[in-house]
């Protein structure tokens, strides 16, 4: 599979790009049209939106080349060549997690209230940035027999025809993530309808779904970083579970009206 979707003159135009444009623009409008549910003024949702995806993409970046660094001890300038490849999303997370805390804490915005209404957007944003690491020939799982993957009947033949990686076929673990992560989009959705979910309770949910996918993931992929002897991504999602948990739960305990979502709180009318 050709990772370049066009050139201009001697400039590349890569696919893994353009489908983390399309994710962000999809994301941007999704979390708009939710905020403006909420009566919550736009350049606020703006310019946090701006300032997560910058530090979200560095974070990824550094949390990429941390556990990679033998490939760049060598050639440092390579760590700032970000278009070469090299993002992790559980650095992108981290780092936008924490801009989106000191945002809403300068501006005394309900913090639990915006990662609720960001998290759906943000997993359909991973199901399609997955598509990249097809295009990469990234994210494959363990090899396996042409066979197997006609088997599975839920593979599309294209996916099949294009897992043919380094001599021998692979699961395509970046297609069952992305599929997994549409489902959640879906799940969060209704999720957040129900007239007594409380704030942080959305997150909670994003977090233990996207935990529990992920960790199964890594079961199976074959370029997991590592710590140790262990997959780090695993270890994060364990974190991420144990979270969810502790959110939801901890929510649950108040009072049943009070902190509901589905409500206008007077801390973001400003």
């Amino acid at each position: 599979m050709n990772p370049v979707l066009f050139t201009i003159g001697s400039l590349e135009i890569k696919w893994y790009s353009v489908l983390i444009l399309v994710s962000v623009i999809f994301g941007y409008f999704i979390i708009m049209f939710e905020s403006n549910r909420f009566q919550i003024k736009k350049e606020f949702v703006f310019n946090m939106l701006f300032w997560t995806l910058i530090f979200g993409i560095i974070g990824a970046r550094i949390y990429y080349v941390a556990f990679n660094f033998s490939e760049y001890s060598n050639n440092i300038k390579e760590i700032f060549m970000i278009w070469h490849g090299g993002l992790a999303i559980h650095g992108a997370l981290i780092a936008g997690l924490i801009t989106v805390l000191i945002y809403c804490k300068k501006y005394k915005v309900n913090a639990l209230k915006m990662l609720d209404i960001i998290v759906p957007a943000l997993i359909l944003g991973q199901a399609i940035g997955r598509w990249g690491n097809f295009f990469n020939g990234e994210a494959y799982g363990n090899a396996v027999s042409y066979e197997t993957l006609i088997n599975m009947k839920i593979i599309p033949q294209f996916i099949v025809d294009n897992m043919w990686i380094n001599g021998s076929y692979h699961l395509p673990m970046f297609y069952f993530e992305s599929i997994a992560c549409l489902v959640g989009f879906i799940v969060l959705l209704i999720f957040r309808r129900r007239k007594y979910v409380k704030n942080g309770q959305v997150l909670g949910l994003y977090l233990v779904w996207y935990g529990i996918v992920r960790f199964v993931i890594e079961i199976y992929r074959t370029d997991s970083l590592m710590f140790m002897n262990f997959k780090m991504a695993q270890i994060v999602s364990v974190i991420m579970f144990i979270t969810g948990l502790v959110i939801i739960s901890n929510q649950a305990k108040k009072p049943k009206l009070e902190g509901l979502y589905n409500t206008v709180e007077k801390e973001i009318n400003f």
